[in-house]
C-alpha cells in the first residue's frame, strides 16, 4: 500500500507524548552534543570505512563500451564483400564477426599485404 505508515502509537498517544515533552527521536540529544562540540565515539565493531568503500566503488565502476578481447582494441570499419561470404559467416551463429576476424588473421599468416590481388 503506497502512503501507508506503520506506527506503534495512535495519534492521540503521540500528541499526549509530545505534550509531555517525550519523543522517540534523539534529535535534541544530537543537537546538544553538536553545540558542545562533541564528536561521536568511534565504534570498534563498525569503524568508519567510507574512504575504503569509496575506493572499492571506484574499482567497481564499469567502463563504457565493449571490453577488448585481446590487449589491443579493435577498430570498427565498413567494407564490402560478396553476399555469400557474409551469409556464410552470419549463418554460423553468434560470434560470426569474431570468426571472420580470425579467418582474416589466419589468411594473413600465409600472405603478406603486398601480395594482395588488385
Amino acid at each position: 500500500m503506497s502512503g501507508s505508515k506503520l506506527t506503534t502509537m495512535t495519534l492521540e498517544e503521540m500528541r499526549a507524548a509530545c505534550a509531555r515533552g517525550e519523543s522517540k527521536t534523539d534529535w535534541a540529544r544530537v543537537r546538544a552534543a553538536i553545540a558542545r562540540g562533541e564528536e561521536p565515539a568511534e565504534d570498534e565493531d563498525a569503524p568508519d570505512a567510507s574512504a575504503e568503500m569509496r575506493a572499492h566503488l571506484n574499482t567497481l565502476k564499469r567502463k563504457r563500451g565493449r571490453p577488448p578481447v585481446s590487449g589491443e582494441p579493435r577498430i570498427a570499419i565498413a567494407f564490402r564483400c560478396d553476399p555469400y561470404v557474409l551469409a556464410a559467416f552470419r549463418a554460423s551463429g553468434p560470434g560470426w564477426q569474431t570468426r571472420m576476424n580470425a579467418a582474416l588473421a589466419d589468411w594473413l599468416k600465409g600472405h603478406t599485404p603486398a601480395e594482395l590481388p588488385v
